[in-house]
């Protein structure tokens, strides 16, 4: 019989079991041992600081390649799934079971000595010119581990950087520059930062005319003092550079081809020769698609002209960002017409299709219930006046109903039929000179939008834009828009919409104001597009002013404005307010799967003059899936005002500031599949006591306890081009309650169908929320 007192211990020998198995020891053959890693120990006598010893330990790691197999808590769950498949895998299942887990590293596999003397060139490179490393294997019953001694000495300080340049042309150049130098004295000696000198000068001959010049021609040559642990550089040529690489070439002839056809024989294709501008332009029977005066805006190659890498690129740069055309070579080759050190420049340029037509359907589903398709078709002419013109003709289209017993019968349809046009260039009666790598763009926009709210009114909405667009580098966007005119008018009001607006004069004057007619300039910094970097930052500013030009003609004729009795323009009250929101983001990646991004946004519109209110589409909202994402869409605020998410989400009020805090963790789960945990916070007010019976203007003493605050976690398919995210939100803390009584994080209760009912919001959207 048994002992029921043994029965506790079957369970400890179950997971004993289990972790011997998953741990994937058992497989391991007699006389080899399982590998689990490398350990790197620095023996010194004490002359290194804290940050010296990290480093040179940091550089030795990295020398050690092979990787042991990933453990989590001496578990192997990927070897074990590699073990599953078995020795000779004869089924898809496990096939696909050694595909997905991960073969077994022995100590057989590893070479010590050879990484040993792998350590000693990784730190000779940081300035430890005598090291010396041991290794020694140490074993247990089935895995083994390889100690790494490293015996190192404080690396060699840069004492001087020297030139001896044999050619007096480039010498100059180069001590013209030397302040520019990676290279400085007083710090360590690092052999990558003398291969990015060498890289910098290239780059500053390569502009200079230096066409076949090349980093390898340069010679860094040390000279090591032991006692004081110093070394000399002196920067020199090496005794075999070309002559050719010791030549300044200046461009000779240009010639452009914009119909290259990379899959034709050039032989197969008769073309003609045109000059304009001291130019060359092949052309066959069908002409040429671009003006050259449009394309040679862009070419930064020009007879006579020095060569200039830093032109090269701008050339190629700009005629890509033309959006004309799929591929853009240029190819370089020694003129035999005239003397030596000329070249001749051939620009080949493959075209896009000229026209183009896009049709997207989708299902927009928003936090207010409201959910229906979309549809919109899109015609482009990328070439409309032999310009590079832009000419996009868009026609969009929707259909919302509002799910659930409150939104019963409750529909909107819209259309909105647009035209753009983008011109390649500045639109200005003067000369703008530019030479980004990024062409500037004129933008026109005209746009009409239909919106009918069945049961409550019609709106009609006209837009008018001019403004600019251009890049000053990679990172950092300028868009001015001079003119930006819109107006909108309400039809048809139901008697129930004239009912809401009379019982809410705030909400009244807001939908009153029909003119708005001012100028906008954003400003954009972006670091995302830099991969690589740990830290990225976003910054996004906006500013907006409008109806300062009407109020100073009302001024100028004798008519004050006054909001009490606002003027009108072309029969409608037009509005006057100052608008500037910030946008800023800060994005830590840990590694390539895992992230912590926060964002803050701020934003103040003041109403002056003519208006009392800012218009209602440009008023500040909070709540919703790019929001604080505990709570439907527009419904926090303004202050500590409750709005109830009704059927008339459209209506909801806005505030003139806002104050928003987002921060979560993005991780991956597998593959495509992303995670994520997040917070948020934040609220909307209004500047004056407009709404003093609701809501209590912002004031700094309190605004931080009338923070709304949510928190929930997140679930999104990341296919690169696409990404749908899922995000469940919670509030936290609700500023519509007393004081005191905000936190309502105590009143959780996932059990209670009620509570998830009032409490769980699932956003569903398109795209990261920032």
């Amino acid at each position: 019989a048994m002992d029921p007192s043994s029965f506790h211990k079957y369970p400890i020998i179950l997971m004993c079991l289990l972790l011997g198995s998953c741990s994937g020891l058992k497989h391991v053959a007699s006389g080899d041992k399982l590998y689990t890693g490398a350990e790197i120990k620095l023996e010194t006598n004490g002359e290194l600081n804290k940050k010296e010893r990290k480093f040179i330990a940091g550089v030795a790691k990295g020398a050690v390649r092979t990787k042991p197999n990933k453990s989590y808590f001496g578990m192997r769950p990927k070897l074990m799934i590699y073990h599953m498949a078995g020795d000779d895998p004869d089924t898809k299942i496990k096939k696909w079971l050694q595909k997905t887990g991960e073969a077994p590293v022995f100590i057989s596999s590893i070479k010590p000595g050879a990484t040993s003397a792998i350590i000693d060139a990784k730190i000779f490179n940081i300035g430890v010119f005598k090291a010396h490393t041991d290794f020694k294997v140490v074993e247990k019953d089935r895995t083994a581990k390889v100690i790494y001694t490293s015996h190192v000495h404080k690396p060699f300080i840069i004492k001087e950087l020297l030139y001896a340049i044999s050619d007096d042309s480039i010498g100059r150049i180069i001590q013209g520059k030397k302040e520019e130098s990676v290279v400085k004295p007083g710090e360590s000696y690092n052999l990558d930062l003398l291969k990015k000198e060498r890289v910098r000068i290239d780059a500053l001959l390569k502009d200079q005319g230096y066409f076949y010049f090349n980093p390898d021609f340069l010679l860094f040559k040390a000279d090591t003092s032991a006692a004081s642990h110093t070394v000399s550089l002196t920067l020199t040529l090496k005794d075999s550079v070309p002559a050719n690489a010791l030549m300044i070439y200046r461009i000779h002839t240009v010639l452009i081809d914009e119909n290259y056809s990379l899959s034709t024989d050039a032989s197969e294709i008769q073309k003609d020769t045109v000059r304009y501008q001291n130019t060359l332009f092949l052309t066959d029977a069908a002409g040429m698609n671009i003006r050259p005066v449009v394309i040679l805006r862009s070419v930064y190659l020009k007879q006579g002209d020095i060569y200039s890498r830093k032109n090269h690129n701008i050339t190629l740069n700009r005629l890509m960002s033309m959006g004309n055309f799929k591929f853009i070579q240029v190819k370089f080759s020694e003129s035999d017409t005239v003397a030596k050190g000329f070249l001749n420049a051939t620009i080949l340029m493959t075209p896009l299709p000229k026209h183009s037509f896009r049709t997207e359907v989708e299902i927009v589903s928003k936090s207010n219930n409201y959910t229906g398709p979309r549809m919109s078709f899109s015609i482009q002419n990328k070439n409309t006046f032999k310009g590079a013109e832009l000419l996009n003709i868009n026609m969009a289209g929707s259909f919302e109903a509002q799910l659930g017993a409150k939104g019963k019968n409750l529909f909107s349809v819209s259309w909105n039929p647009q035209i753009e046009l983008r011109l390649p260039m500045f639109l200005v009666p003067f000369k703008v000179k530019t030479n980004s790598l990024y062409i500037p763009r004129t933008r026109f926009l005209i746009s009409y939008n239909y919106l009918k709210r069945v049961n409550y009114f019609d709106m009609s909405t006209f837009q008018f834009l001019y403004g600019y667009n251009w890049k000053k580098n990679i990172k950092i966007e300028h868009e001015l828009n001079p003119i930006n005119i819109s107006y909108n008018s309400i039809a048809n009001p139901s008697a129930l919409f004239t009912e809401l607006l009379i019982s809410n004069p705030y909400l009244k004057k807001s939908y009153e104001e029909k003119f708005i007619a001012g100028g906008s300039y954003s400003f954009t910094y972006n670091e995302q597009v830099l991969s690589g970097k740990r830290i990225q930052f976003y910054f996004h500013m906006t500013s907006e002013v409008a109806g300062n030009a009407f109020s100073l003609a009302k001024n100028i004729f004798g008519d004050k404005v006054s909001s009490d009795n606002p003027s009108r323009i072309i029969g409608s009250v037009y509005s006057q307010f100052a608008r500037i929101s910030l946008d800023g983001r800060g994005y830590y990646n840990f590694s390539p799967k895992s992230k912590v991004a926060v964002r803050f946004f701020g934003g103040i519109g003041i109403p002056y003059g003519n208006s009392s209110t800012l218009p209602y589409i440009k008023q500040f909202f909070s709540g919703g899936p790019n929001s604080i994402r505990a709570y439907p869409i527009n419904s926090v605020g303004p202050g500590t005002y409750h709005q109830e998410t009704n059927n008339l989400g459209f209506l909801q009020l806005g505030g003139d500031i806002k104050l928003e805090v987002n921060a979560e963790y993005r991780f991956t789960i597998y593959r495509m599949i992303k995670g994520a945990i997040f917070v948020d916070t934040g609220n909307v007010w209004l500047l004056k006591s407009t709404l003093s019976e609701i809501a209590s203007p912002f004031a700094f003493s309190r605004f931080a306890d009338e923070l709304a605050v949510g928190a929930g976690a997140g679930l999104r398919i990341d296919v690169s081009f696409f990404i749908l995210r899922f995000d469940l939100g919670i509030p936290l803390r609700n500023p519509w309650l007393g004081e005191g009584n905000r936190w309502i994080i105590n009143q959780m209760n996932f059990g209670n169908q009620a509570w998830r009912r009032e409490n769980l919001i699932l956003n569903i959207a398109i795209g990261y929320p920032f």
